[in-house]
């Protein structure tokens, strides 16, 4: 994986083979924060990256300028990995080793953008209890968003505050507002 824009442009990151993740693509990943760029400053916004995984999303936005970032994966090595490299990357990332419903449910603050990268093979009743969480919570701030990345085979379209989704290649982008 790479850091496709930002401070870091271009700087790849190998994580190691025994994590059990499957990285956001580059092409979807631009596409995303093509999108994002429309709506946000990314330097002054606060962001959650919920199944974090090797912490791709994060970089990105960290390479972009944002500063608060947490980072939320329940596996030990993943939560690992992401404090390594965010040493590396000489900034800081929030690391929570959590399961993500227990996270959104006990959670206090806010964010701008609550992004979610789960299983591909999830229900559409474990995709949807995500957006549940985060907008009976209130966890987002005004004008915030959640996005969930899912499978084309999946549609989150009947899901509570579902506002539009895009498609990348075998991967779709979910948006939710209130």
């Amino acid at each position: 994986m790479r850091i496709i824009s930002g401070k870091h442009k271009g700087k790849r990151l190998t994580a190691p083979k025994k994590l059990p993740v499957r990285p956001t693509t580059d092409m979807a990943k631009e596409g995303l924060f093509n999108i994002l760029g429309n709506y946000y400053n990314f330097s002054t916004i606060s962001v959650v990256d919920l199944f974090a995984g090797t912490g791709n999303i994060s970089y990105e936005f960290l390479s972009r300028g944002t500063e608060n970032i947490t980072a939320v994966d329940s596996h030990y090595a993943c939560v690992g990995y992401i404090k390594s490299t965010t040493k590396e990357l000489g900034s800081p990332i929030e690391t929570i080793k959590s399961d993500v419903y227990n996270y959104l449910e006990k959670v206090k603050h806010k964010a701008d953008i609550i992004f979610a990268d789960p299983p591909y093979d999830f229900t559409i009743e474990q995709f949807t209890k995500i957006a549940t969480l985060v907008f009976e919570n209130e966890l987002l701030n005004d004008d915030g968003m959640l996005i969930i990345e899912h499978s084309k085979y999946t549609s989150l379209e009947e899901a509570p505050y579902f506002d539009n989704s895009r498609k990348y290649g075998g991967s779709v982008f979910s948006f939710f507002k209130k």
